[in-house]
């Protein structure tokens, strides 16, 4: 709501007339964790102005000293165009407020993308499982605290690297280092303190693991420098963030099926070239103009015929998957209600609507749930 001032302002109204009593409005950015203070508006009938005192010039302008107004607490009504904040976060609520830039920098509060780490973990550990037995439940949940240390450690390089970038971008431009909320000092700080925490993580596994384990982590810090090399940044993801199926599977054997891994590793990649596509969508034009790359950019207009081939390539070869890994007749029904949510999306998605790209994206950690509990049936009705 905009407020105006000037000697010369004049509203008449029939009924009421009103005033702001602020002409500042205190805003403050969504990581300090502080809400809007909106002006409080004074509305003042007409009959409550003392008549004589309230005109100038015949433009019926209102003396404050001929008024007794109540205050009455109004809502904002956004302008065209406008929307109102998100509501904060449980970071920003729950958090010391020296501890948010940190909680903020590592994503955490936005918990849906650690599923695209934490899901080929849990594929792998679930077909490494001996048949008609239940996964390994203490490896599992292990495996689920790693994915957000390496997710946030991740994150935090990305930022690192990408700071003046996402100064350039609506959306990424109030992230903790973009914004100043973090020195880049301290940031570094932080990643040592995360890879710390991954080491920790990988000293719980066998020596097979520790070691794919800190590949998994060196690659993932190259990401975001393949943003300025290749055009297809996207692809090189895939190959990262799905590593898990071998991590996954070394840690319950010491052997490695890759009859059934190559497929299920394939069909990884091509899952991501879908969802981190359509994610890039959202900033297709902000990254044009910073001179970043991404598939968005380079299929353009064919996005949707690209994205249904890498969809059905992902599909045939989780298929293969579950023939090699002699996975039960139950697996197969999940992985079509698997194909069908990769179909709904991309055949819906509105590439031009940043938010529709976005609750695509999200949506996709239903797909890694459809072929985990398909995994999991079928591996105790064998």
């Amino acid at each position: 709501m905009a407020f105006y001032r000037g000697s010369a302002l004049s509203l008449q109204l029939q009924h009421t007339r009103i005033l702001p009593v602020s002409s500042s409005v205190k805003q403050s950015r969504a990581f300090c964790g502080n809400t809007r203070d909106f002006s409080k508006i004074y509305r003042v009938p007409a009959s409550r102005i003392r008549e004589g005192e309230a005109t100038h010039h015949g433009h019926g302008i209102v003396s404050a000293a001929a008024l007794s107004p109540e205050p009455v607490q109004q809502k904002e009504s956004p302008l065209p165009g406008q929307q109102h904040s998100p509501a904060a976060s449980w970071v920003e609520r729950w958090l010391p407020a020296a501890a948010r830039p940190y909680a903020l920098l590592a994503r955490l509060d936005k918990p849906d993308a650690i599923w695209f780490c934490a899901w080929p973990c849990f594929w792998s550990i679930a077909i490494a499982a001996n048949k008609a037995e239940l996964p390994d439940m203490k490896m599992l949940a292990l495996f689920g605290f790693g994915s957000v240390i390496l997710r946030g450690a991740a994150c935090t390089v990305n930022d690192l690297l990408d700071r003046d970038i996402d100064k350039k971008v609506e959306r990424t431009k109030s992230r903790p280092l973009a914004s100043g909320a973090l020195t880049p000092a301290e940031g570094f700080y932080f990643l040592v303190f995360q890879v710390l925490l991954w080491l920790g993580f990988l000293l719980q596994l066998n020596n097979r693991s520790l070691i794919i384990g800190a590949s998994w982590l060196v690659l993932s810090f190259f990401y975001p420098l393949m943003k300025r090399l290749i055009h297809w940044p996207q692809a090189f993801l895939g190959f990262t963030i799905n590593c898990g199926v071998f991590l996954g599977s070394a840690a319950i054997k010491e052997s490695l099926d890759y009859a059934v891994l190559l497929p299920i590793y394939f069909a990884g990649i091509c899952w991501t070239l879908v969802y981190d596509t359509i994610y890039a969508h959202q900033d297709k034009k902000d990254d044009f103009k910073a001179g970043v790359k991404s598939t968005a950019i380079t299929f353009g207009d064919n996005t949707k015929y690209w994205l249904s081939g890498f969809g059905a390539a992902c599909i045939s070869s989780l298929a293969l998957t579950g023939y090699n890994a002699h996975l039960a007749w139950p697996y197969y029904p999940f992985l079509a209600a698997a194909a069908g949510h990769l179909a709904w999306q991309v055949s819906t998605v509105d590439l031009s609507n940043k938010s529709d790209c976005h609750r695509k994206f999200v949506s996709n950690k239903w797909f890694g749930a459809f072929l985990f509990g398909g995994i999991l049936c079928g591996i105790l009705a064998k």
